[in-house]
Formats: structure tokens, C-alpha cells, sequence
């Protein structure tokens, strides 16, 4: 015990929470200068609460030396508190001064005490319908009880839905263990977890919004009340509400009782988020287009005219037209010839490969537009004439990251030219003294016969591999990893990452009691100094890839353990070669 506070570790920990009916304990890291500053004020309240009655203990739990607790309690940031009343944790969310600590734990201590009731509703098969066909708008998460993803998004799940709860009338959240009702999780075609479902009117659709907060999710929830498609009633009303720099979707109808206008409002609501859709019934502002009753215009963002392309693509509903038929028709319009490689265009580029970038100083200021029109309208001229290539302009200070990695970082030229391809392979053009339409033209050639090589990033690899680990660069990672002979556990890891310094050990230990297996090889690799294929992205340091000898195109995240045990376990039950599976070396 340090003052008051109780040090707690991996052995004591348990014990300790059995011990005492209220324990108050702060997940820190030594380094962290946020934990610095609340010590002396953690340990003035435990000083206070020790003599309390009952007595309120406080401890304390070095996250970086005793990260297995940590993960167990999801901590994810430091400072964490979370407090135990009878065995059982609740996150503390109250104040992080002495007093603060010391009222909020002493109201927690009370025998009357109990904790709010869920904000989030639990649904069944039994009550689904009947609750979810009521409600104009709830959000609806598929969980798995045992999904580390599902338990870090509980809090934040919670801490929407009693902040959504306030609204008036209130949104409603709810969750459905998908293990349990399993019916459910089929009839929503839910493969995965967590799964989050919006249901309009009882109609679901797919919740399109971040997660990595509550008010991501309070946020998306909000932006969901009300219509999808906002009226416009004048001239001026629809000229001002059309983007200069995104496409704007407009309805044009008769009368507000047509039919059609429900299958228009039912693609404005689901895609919200992602388009601004409009809809007009006045006669004169839509014969002032020239457009027909019950018709969907997607307008091309004004920046972007060029002469290869209409100001505006229309679509007639007719009677067996459908809401995904609109929203293909305006998905299939959603991007300019030649756009800007930035927001709000940018999240689209991102899903289209093979995409074509252009670097330049783009600035569509009024001082430099000419210049940036200039050169994108010679790159329209080419790909106008490369309907399967997307093209965009990109700035090359703001995307200096992206020329670096690609190996343009430091040409110097005035135009770089880099083409992403499906797999995310890049492949720069050698840089152009003068910009040569035909040059251009020639590298996109060579591109589609598959006649050119992708770039890769890639330290230098080692003269001889020194250590259990074998250490794997960008050059080398076909050679080691993608080798159809060995089975391989890779580790892609930060070198300033914490937790790949805590699984090092552990890793070194697993790897020199495997030494004797030649055909599995236990490697690492630094993600931050060499590409990867697609297919072995991190999401996260460390990730773990195992990829046996039959499927390195498709490998298998760890997602175990990280006790040399667990690692030895996991990898016998799936190894191909391995272990006598195939090979002929055994442990």
C-alpha cells in the first residue's frame, strides 16, 4: 500500500475486490501526465474514505506493467476509474478532484445506493416488432456477449442512449443478443458484431456513423429526426441549396400525394448522411430545368463543369422504380470526371480503385483558381477518354504523406502523377520536367496491359536474421510470410506502441520454444516503415496475422491470448504444416 491507496497486480487483484464491498481503482500509466496530476488527489481521498464507515478503499493498477488486467476492463485511455460495489464494476464518471471523489464514492457506499437502470432497451423476439414498429426512429445494436468489440462499445452505447432519452420525444437505442435470438440476427443479415441497425417506421437500414464516441452516435441519431429531403419552395431557395463542391439531389413532383414522392423519401432518409437531397413540387422552377414530373436530377457541383459532362444527369421514376434504383442512379453520378481529392469528395475517391491522382497545388481560392482549373481541365481531357480509371486533382502539401509513401515525396516536380490500383498498390508515374498529355496517356496504357510494377515501401532487410524472431521488411514479405511451405504467425507492430513492448518478451519466449518447428516461422514486422498487402492491413499494434501455408491470401486475425500458451494452443489448432500437420518436424 502506497499512502492510502492500495497497489493492485494480476495476483492480487481479485482478492482485493472480494475484500472489500467498495473499491474505487484507477487504471494509470507512469508516463502519462494526465495520471500525474491526479495522484496527490487521489491519494488526499483515500485517505478520507479509508476512515469512512464503511471504509471506501482506493487502488491503483500500473496498466502497462499489468496489461492483461487492463484488457480485461477494456481501458483504452489513462486515466481510467472504475469503481466495484459487491464484486460488481461500474465505470466512475464522476469528478477527478479530492472532494469530488471522496462525495462520489461516499453516495456510492450508501446501502440505499443503486445504480440507474439501462438507458438502452434489451429487445427479444418475443417484443421486437411490436416495439420497434412503433418507434419513428431507434437505433438497434446485434451484439455478442462475448465480443470484445460489443464490450467496448457498451459505455459509449449507454451514454447515448440516456443523453438520447432526454430528446423530445425521445430516440430510443436498444440491443438484441444475437447468440439468443438468432432469428433476429438472420433476418437482419447480420454477419458480424456489433451490428447497428436504424429503423425508420420499422424499416431498417444501415447505421452509417462513426462509433468511437457517444456523441458520434448522439450526433448521427440526431441528423436521422425530421425528413430526409428538405422542400424547396423558390427559385432562390433551390439555386442556394445547391453545393458548389459536392453533387445535390433533387425531386421534382406534381403534387405531395404522388406515390413516387414516398420512393424518393425513402432514399433521402437512408443516405442522408452521404448526399443532400432536395425536393421540389412548384411547376415553374421545375419547367425552368426542363425536367419532367417524378424525376430524380442529380446536379454536378459547379467547381467541377467541364465540357465533358452535363451540368445535371436525370432520372424518370417510373411506376416499378425502387429506392435502391434511385440510389444507384445517384451513386453512379457521385463523383465529378476529374474532382478534388478532399473533403467531401474524398470518402468516395477512398472506394474507387483503380483511382488516378494528380498532385498539384490545387487552391480554388479566387487568386489561385485559374492556375487549379487550369491543369485540372487538361487532366479531364485525358480521362475523359478513361471511363474505367476515376481520376481526381489532390494538393501536394496537404497530401505530402501520401507522395512520400509512394516514393514522390521529394521529386520536385510540378505535377505528380500516382495510381492507386484495387489492392492498394501504388504506382507512381516517373515524374514529368513538363506535363505531356501523351505521357500521361502512355503510363495509363501501360497500367491497363498490367505492364507496370508497384511501388513498396520497405526498410532495408537484414544481412541475417539475429534473433528467435524473424524480423520481415516490405521486400521481404512475399519471400517469408506469403511462402506456401511454412505456416507463419506475423506480428505487425509500432515501435513506439506500449503493447507491442509488452507482448516483445512473450513473442521472443513463444518463438525459442518453437525454434525446432521449420515449417513455422514466428515474425514480426514494423507497419509504420513497410507497405503490406491488402489483406494483412493493421487496425490496430499490435495485430497479429496467422497465415497458414494453404491460404495467404485470406489470413486469419489472432484475436487469442497473449500468454506464450495461448499462442501455442491457438497455432495447433490451426496449423497446416506444422506440428506434424503435413510437415515432418515436431515439437
Amino acid at each position: 500500500m502506497e499512502d492510502s491507496v492500495i497497489v493492485l497486480t494480476e495476483s492480487n487483484f481479485d482478492d482485493q475486490v472480494q475484500k472489500h464491498p467498495i473499491l474505487l481503482v484507477e487504471f494509470y500509466a507512469p508516463w502519462c501526465g494526465h495520471c500525474k496530476n491526479l495522484a496527490p488527489e487521489y491519494a488526499a481521498a483515500a485517505a478520507v474514505l479509508a476512515k469512512h464507515d464503511p471504509p471506501v478503499m482506493l487502488g491503483k493498477v500500473d496498466a502497462t506493467v499489468h496489461s492483461e488486467l487492463a484488457q480485461r476492463f477494456e481501458v483504452s485511455g489513462y486515466p481510467t476509474l472504475r469503481f466495484f460495489k459487491d464484486g460488481k464494476d461500474f465505470e466512475y464518471d464522476g469528478p477527478r478532484n479530492k472532494d469530488g471523489i471522496v462525495d462520489y464514492m461516499r453516495e456510492r457506499a450508501s446501502p440505499d445506493w443503486q445504480p440507474e437502470p439501462d438507458a438502452v432497451l434489451t429487445l427479444t423476439n418475443d417484443d421486437f416488432d411490436e416495439i420497434v414498429d412503433n418507434e419513428k426512429l431507434i437505433l438497434v445494436e446485434f451484439y455478442a456477449p462475448w465480443c470484445g468489440h460489443c464490450k467496448r462499445l457498451a459505455p459509449l452505447y449507454e451514454k447515448a442512449a440516456k443523453q438520447l432519452k432526454k430528446e423530445d420525444p425521445p430516440i430510443l437505442l436498444a440491443k438484441v443478443d444475437a447468440t439468443k435470438d438468432s432469428d433476429l440476427a438472420s433476418r437482419f443479415d447480420v454477419t458480424g458484431y456489433p451490428t447497428l441497425k436504424l429503423f425508420r417506421n420499422g424499416r431498417a437500414s444501415d447505421y452509417k456513423g462513426q462509433r468511437d464516441s457517444e456523441y458520434d452516435i448522439v450526433n448521427f441519431m440526431l441528423k436521422q429526426v425530421g425528413d430526409g429531403a428538405k422542400e424547396l419552395k423558390t427559385s432562390k431557395a433551390l439555386k442556394e441549396f445547391i453545393y458548389e463542391d459536392d453533387i445535390t439531389v433533387v425531386g421534382f413532383f406534381d403534387t405531395k400525394d404522388n406515390a413516387k414522392v414516398a420512393v424518393y423519401k425513402e432514399e433521402a432518409d437512408d443516405y442522408r448522411d452521404e448526399y443532400q437531397f432536395g425536393i421540389v413540387f412548384d411547376e415553374v422552377i421545375r419547367k425552368a430545368y426542363k425536367v419532367n414530373p417524378n424525376s430524380v436530377v442529380v446536379f454536378n457541383p459547379e467547381r467541377y463543369y467541364t465540357k465533358y459532362e452535363p451540368k445535371w444527369y436525370v432520372l424518370e421514376i417510373k411506376d416499378d422504380t425502387k429506392s435502391s434504383d434511385i440510389h444507384k442512379f445517384v451513386s453512379d453520378h457521385s463523383l465529378p470526371l476529374v474532382g478534388a481529392y478532399a473533403p467531401p469528395l474524398q470518402k468516395r475517391y477512398d472506394e474507387k480503385r483503380p483511382l488516378c491522382l494528380v498532385f498539384y497545388s490545387v487552391d480554388f481560392s479566387f487568386e489561385h483558381k485559374e492556375a487549379t482549373q487550369f491543369w485540372r481541365k487538361k487532366i479531364a481531357a485525358v480521362a475523359n477518354k478513361y471511363p474505367d480509371i476515376t481520376f481526381a486533382v489532390a494538393d501536394d502539401e496537404t497530401n505530402a504523406k501520401m507522395l512520400e509513401t509512394a516514393g514522390l515525396g521529394d521529386s520536385g516536380e510540378e505535377l505528380n502523377v500516382l495510381l492507386l490500383g484495387p489492392d492498394d498498390e501504388k504506382f507512381p508515374m516517373e515524374p514529368m520536367e513538363e506535363y505531356d498529355s501523351d505521357d500521361l496517356k502512355e503510363f495509363l496504357d501501360k497500367y491497363k496491359k498490367g505492364k507496370l510494377k508497384p511501388y513498396l515501401k520497405s526498410e532495408r532487410a537484414p544481412k541475417k536474421q539475429s534473433g528467435p524472431v524473424t524480423v520481415v521488411v516490405g521486400s521481404t514479405f512475399e519471400k517469408i510470410v506469403m511462402d506456401p511451405s511454412k505456416d507463419v504467425l506475423v506480428e505487425l507492430y509500432a515501435p513506439w506502441c506500449g503493447h507491442c513492448k509488452n507482448l516483445e518478451p512473450k513473442y521472443q519466449a513463444l518463438a525459442k520454444k518453437l525454434k525446432k518447428e521449420k515449417n513455422l516461422v514466428i515474425a514480426k514486422m514494423d507497419a509504420t516503415a513497410n507497405d503490406l498487402p491488402a489483406a494483412y492491413k493493421a487496425s490496430g499494434f499490435p495485430t497479429i496475422y496467422f497465415a497458414p501455408s494453404n491460404s495467404k491470401q485470406s489470413p486469419l486475425k489472432y484475436e487469442g491470448g497473449r500468454d506464450v500458451d495461448d499462442f501455442i494452443d491457438y497455432l495447433k489448432d490451426h496449423a497446416t504444416v506444422s506440428f506434424g500437420k503435413g510437415g515432418k518436424d515436431e515439437l
